[in-house]
């Protein structure tokens, strides 16, 4: 299922992270210290270092043995990437580049390796985990297939993993969990299958793509430890509800994207507790209850998107007097009344979409019929299973008591004008 693009650049949003990661790798390289995390360049600020015209050194042979037999491996190369890898001169290497080694700037070493679009096919060999030095892999948009190689274990100062846009498949690659310096996880439109390990979310990373696989059963209620400031999960089957616990993520958390998760249950009022954020969608999803109040909080939010679900109750003014909302979302669900402002968010200017509810004297709203099923069974959050013992998770099979009557399920997804948030696109 592919989200429309977005008003957000994924490039423009990390832009000024990978400027740190360059100012970061210069000072690691003054003080000639090993780095605990990556002090390599992003493929915004890439240097090619050709100072090695050879594989003057063990490492850069090494690394001559991996991309070889890399090369081996690659079944077809469209676009001719990889047709200069020969010789020893590995810095010389379409897409592959070089700098002076964290631990020794006297030493050349391979610091990164960017194969985006390059349509490649293939898979990727053992020998990759011979490139110690490596501290970003970007293979974004090619036809790699079959599973991650457990020698990437060997990577420990790997910094930057792209694998999306691939053919990947198979459980959780659980070989990243084993990256020490790992910071930057993009596994999205793959084959990835199964449960998400809850030690992923304790490490420490700042973001976290998994949108658009084969996800089931996989946050447990328990967050604790986590510091990312994107999450992305769109286009999966975790099912169960939203945690509590999400609240664990307030001091960082910016993005939250859950479309299409098969989540269930109500919104946890913890949610408002995540002060930073600027976009969250839990659209498409079988959520009820009412937007809780607590959402009045985020200051910073930007886009909010609540459409293609079983909500009821009213669209609260605290919500839609957000300083900077600019997208407000909340169609096809079953809201039957809006607070002061809301009524006519044209006037502040935010772009809106309010389509099949059940708001009185507002066009293209749900049949009568559709809307006093919904009425005469409201839901109360409180009595919600997953939330009052606390023990609620993405992937949960525990119900929500009482169970409500049937309701008339949403129509299918339409084409809406609002912007998607970054990562899905």
């Amino acid at each position: 299922m592919a989200l429309p693009s977005s008003s957000f650049s994924f490039a423009s949003y990390f832009a000024p992270y990978f400027v740190s990661l360059l100012l970061l790798h210069l000072v690691l390289l003054s003080n000639n210290s090993a780095a605990k995390h990556n002090g390599y360049v992003g493929h915004h600020g890439h240097h090619r270092h050709r100072a090695a015209s050879n594989a003057s050194n063990p490492r850069l042979y090494r690394a001559y043995l991996a991309l070889q037999a890399w090369k081996h491996v690659i079944y077809s190369d469209p676009y001719n990437f990889t047709t200069n890898w020969s010789g020893l001169s590995v810095c010389g290497y379409t897409g592959v580049y070089c700098a002076p080694a964290l631990d020794d700037n006297k030493t050349t070493v391979i610091a990164g390796i960017d194969l985006n679009f390059a349509d490649l096919a293939g898979f990727l060999p053992e020998e990759l985990g011979l490139l110690t030095d490596l501290a970003l892999l970007h293979l974004s948009n090619n036809r790699f297939c079959g599973i991650l190689p457990m020698a990437l274990s060997n990577l420990t100062l790997l910094y930057e993993l792209d694998l999306s846009n691939n053919r990947f498949v198979g459980p959780f690659p659980a070989v990243i969990l084993s990256l020490p310096s790992i910071y930057y996880l993009d596994l999205r439109f793959n084959d990835f299958e199964g449960p998400v390990p809850p030690a992923l979310f304790r490490k420490g990373m700042d973001a976290i793509f998994l949108n658009n696989n084969r996800f089931t059963n996989t946050i447990s209620a328990s967050l604790a430890g986590n510091s990312a400031s994107v999450l992305v999960f769109a286009n999966n089957k975790f099912g169960g509800c939203l945690p509590p616990s999400i609240a664990d993520f307030a001091d960082t958390l910016e993005e939250l994207l859950l479309t299409n998760t098969s989540l269930s249950g109500c919104l946890p009022q913890e949610v408002g507790f995540l002060y930073k954020l600027r976009v969250l969608d839990t659209s498409s999803n079988n959520i009820v209850g009412p937007i809780p109040y607590s959402l009045a909080g985020l200051a910073h939010l930007e886009i909010l998107n609540l459409g293609h679900n079983m909500m009821e109750g009213i669209v609260p003014a605290g919500v839609c007097t957000l300083p900077k909302l600019t997208n407000f979302t909340f169609s096809y669900n079953y809201f039957c009344e809006e607070e002061g402002i809301c009524q006519n968010l044209t006037e502040k200017g935010i772009s809106y979409d309010e389509r099949e509810n059940c708001l009185p004297e507002k066009p293209h709203q749900r049949s009568q019929k559709e809307c006093k099923a919904v009425i005469e069974h409201p839901v109360y959050c409180s009595e919600h299973l997953c939330h009052r013992t606390g023990t609620g998770s993405f992937g949960s099979t525990v119900p929500f008591a009482p169970a409500p009557a049937p309701w008339p399920k949403p129509l299918p997804p339409a084409s809406s004008p609002s912007p998607s948030p970054s990562g899905i696109s």
